[in-house]
């Protein structure tokens, strides 16, 4: 039975164009793939399911707490622009691209 599924990996593998997997390894410099695995893992974490329902509680809380006095408004609305500033961060990094690529 293992040699059928040796035998179907390596037909599998074979249907898999060369320009494919030399694209995937070219676009990387050598030694970044547990880095970048790492960054990816680091993003999924801060904007992944339990970091938004996180933030939605607490953007609420502290509105709460804004309209009923027990905190100034300075720093609530520096904890609203944080959350907006995490969440947003692909948005503004590629906004701050296109105008440094425009500027050349």
């Amino acid at each position: 039975m293992t040699s059928r599924i040796r035998s179907f990996a390596a037909a599998a593998g074979a249907l898999v164009p060369m320009t494919v997997r030399a694209q995937s390894a070219a676009g990387e410099p050598a030694g970044s793939g547990p880095v970048l695995a790492a960054l990816q893992w680091v993003e999924g974490t801060l904007l992944g399911n339990l970091a938004t329902t996180a933030a939605v509680i607490a953007v609420a809380v502290v509105g709460l707490m804004m309209l009923t006095g027990r905190i100034d408004w300075r720093r609530g609305l520096t904890v609203i622009l944080g959350a907006f500033i995490v969440f947003g961060a692909v948005a503004i990094v590629s906004g701050i691209r296109s105008v440094a690529s425009g500027a050349r």
